[in-house]
């Protein structure tokens, strides 16, 4: 499929003295589903964190073949890297139009109202809140709100971390099957870590086993769902 549109290589990344990756090595393909699975604190997060360059980090990292290890995180989300962080990420005091319109600074405004359209075709409800204050909507709906605040960046390459974290089944499903669209129309790439691995394996077609901060195994989706050994030892189920 050509030049992979992220690929990380021999990345590292410390918290002060601690060493939380080991020559973590990656790829994801344009338009493609990546998730990024293992037990808790097995580097998954610092994994998302290293490569926008928001924690010490050693290796390389590419964007579109191009070395992006030394740049700014506002660099690389201007490259077209999008960031949804666990806990929703979202600023509470300002309403839902507020949290969008914050991506007007950053694209021209014919695009950012042209992307606001489009969020909320995807999150109708969003569109009925858009005057509430983000702090007052329910858990699923901030995690849709801070799912549209990274499209409104215009990304090609969205870095998912936990969206499912503390909402019902029935809102994840429903927030599972948005991304898919979004995969699919918009054709934006996408690196999930999900702790919901059943979830991730459905969406993704390929997956990367992270254990203490290495990969322990890689391969398309359905290496890992079909192997009871393998979830059993890394996933827990």
């Amino acid at each position: 499929m050509g030049t992979p549109i992220l690929e990380v290589s021999a990345l590292s990344a410390w918290y002060g003295p601690v060493r939380a990756l080991y020559d973590v090595s990656f790829a994801i393909d344009p338009g493609g589903v990546t998730a990024l699975l293992g037990a808790n604190g097995a580097g998954k997060t610092t994994t998302l964190r290293a490569v926008c360059n928001m924690v010490k980090q050693a290796g390389t990292t590419k964007l579109d073949g191009h070395d992006v290890s030394r740049r700014s995180t506002e660099d690389i989300v201007r490259m077209g890297v999008a960031h949804v962080p666990e806990g929703r990420g979202t600023f509470t005091g300002l309403t839902v139009e507020e949290n969008l319109k914050l991506a007007f600074h950053t694209r021209s405004r014919q695009a950012a109202r042209r992307d606001l359209e489009l969020v909320f075709e995807y999150f109708p409800r969003l569109k009925e809140r858009i005057h509430q204050q983000a702090g007052t909507l329910s858990g699923g709906e901030q995690q849709m709100l801070a799912i549209s605040r990274a499209l409104m960046l215009g990304p090609r390459l969205m870095l998912l971390d936990e969206p499912s974290f503390g909402l019902a089944p029935l809102i994840v499903e429903e927030i599972f099957r948005i991304l898919r669209r979004i995969n699919e129309h918009e054709h934006v790439s996408m690196l999930i870590v999900e702790q919901n691995a059943a979830m991730a394996l459905e969406l993704a077609s390929h997956v990367y086993l992270l254990e203490t901060g290495r990969v322990v195994t890689s391969g398309p989706s359905s290496l890992v769902q079909d192997d009871e050994v393998l979830r059993r030892a890394y996933l827990g189920y």
